[in-house]
């Protein structure tokens, strides 16, 4: 069975940094893209950042400039989240998330808490 892990959440003040891992167990196909989301209490997911197998990234204009997306595929679909100069809205649940190749499976991770205090 296929699961993500994230790992690396905490409690950070606002201009701090922190980075996020996320690695991938069960499985030997790799995903052909992996991500990140964000949610709040009351509020829906919403998209992070995502890199592709081809490592081409996309980012939200929330975090373009502060966030980078890095994948280590030599780790077994390891996914990374470097995040800098973080605000107070940034805080909320980080779920990682996977698209399996072949057959398009989606995966996601159970999250981890980031909190950015002003």
């Amino acid at each position: 069975q296929v699961q993500l892990a994230e790992s690396g959440g905490g409690l950070v003040q606002s201009g701090g940094s922190l980075r996020l891992s996320c690695a991938a167990s069960g499985s030997t196909l790799r995903f052909k893209s992996m991500g990140w989301y964000r949610q709040v209490p009351g509020k829906e997911r919403e998209f992070v950042a995502t890199i592709d197998s081809d490592d081409s990234t996309n980012y939200a204009s929330s975090v373009k400039g502060r966030f980078t997306i890095s994948r280590d595929n030599a780790k077994t679909n390891a996914v990374y989240l470097q995040m800098d100069s973080l605000k107070p809205e940034d805080t909320a649940v980080y779920y990682c998330h996977g698209i399996r190749i072949l057959t398009s499976t989606n995966y996601w991770g159970r999250g981890t808490q980031v909190t950015v205090s002003s």
